[in-house]
């Protein structure tokens, strides 16, 4: 069994739990062309990685590859969808699909995620990730969705928690149950997005710190950060929008703390979208993270189940 499958028991502040045993450290970014001679140029650095939206290479060559490839050459990589749709209320696209199983088998990512959202309604896309209600029936259709993307590439998939400006009256489980439900019915493992976190909970008037205390932080197989635009709405209420367009904020690094102080060092990547700084800034964010996972490791305690 690989590193990256054992297990061991910590003691954590709400009781015992099962975790990845301790693991190289690994921090990212989002991979940018306008950084790539940049990066190359710095030569190889311990801990580094980058993650690629999938859709960016679905094509069958080119400059696009060619600069994912030098990439890959050098570092590992994620792969993270933005156009899957799993949440739709009609069938995943077959071709789409088909298009990122190609690509997950072309590159061999370390990991694989995608959104909790929907993007398509009645053959139209919409470029955006909107939000679900949390209903039963939404929930069977998530998961046969997913066990349907994790069919095709043959491995599980990271589900990542949505941003949110609007709640669903039609609700009728927490956001936090029902991503636990798929968990349980799938087998997926989740990509746990703090700045979304706090995103959706300011905008909401709850506490974050309760969303990640209910939130099942033993399936968490990778943690995004990214920055927000700080706005008010029409009511003079804060009212922050996921941006990906500056640093993290210091709210959103103390929740990744508490964090990665009850479940250990786990991958962590930096969104950054628009508005790039040089890549020097970039990868200063990277080593933040690397740095406070430094400081927040766990130690193994106990039950380790090594196979290799």
């Amino acid at each position: 069994m690989s590193d990256l499958n054992r297990t061991v028991t910590v003691a954590a502040g709400d009781g015992p739990r099962r975790m990845p045993q301790q693991r190289s450290l690994l921090a990212g970014t989002s991979f940018k062309h306008e950084h790539q001679a940049a990066i190359l140029a710095d030569g190889v650095e311990d801990g580094l990685f980058f993650e690629v939206h999938a859709e960016n290479y679905m094509g069958a060559g080119g400059p696009p590859h060619r600069a994912i490839a030098a990439i890959r050459d050098a570092y590992p990589i994620s792969i993270h969808g933005v156009c899957m749709s799993i949440g739709a209320n009609e069938p995943l696209n077959g071709a789409h699909l088909a298009r990122f199983r190609e690509l997950v088998a072309r590159y061999e990512p370390m990991l694989v995620s995608e959104h909790l959202a929907w993007s398509t309604h009645a053959g139209t896309f919409y470029n955006d990730l909107l939000p679900l209600p949390y209903t039963a029936q939404t929930l069977a259709r998530v998961c046969e969705h997913i066990d349907e993307v994790q069919e095709a590439i043959r491995r599980p998939l990271l589900l990542e928690n949505p941003s949110t400006y609007v709640a669903f009256d039609s609700s009728t489980m927490s956001e936090t149950d029902f991503i636990a439900e798929i968990v349980r019915r799938t087998g997926c493992g989740l990509l746990l997005d703090i700045n979304n976190v706090f995103v959706s909970a300011t905008n909401h008037g709850y506490s974050a710190r309760t969303y990640l205390g209910q939130f099942p932080l033993a399936s968490v197989g990778e943690i995004h950060l990214a920055g927000h635009t700080d706005q008010r709405d029409d009511e003079a209420e804060p009212l922050p929008i996921e941006s990906h367009d500056c640093a993290v904020a210091d709210p959103v690094w103390a929740l990744y703390e508490d964090v990665i102080a009850r479940i250990g060092p786990t991958a962590t990547l930096i969104e950054w979208d628009s508005s790039l700084p040089a890549w020097p800034v970039l990868r200063s964010e990277a080593r933040a993270a690397m740095q406070r996972m430094e400081e927040y490791r766990l130690p193994v305690t106990a039950d380790m189940n090594d196979e290799a």
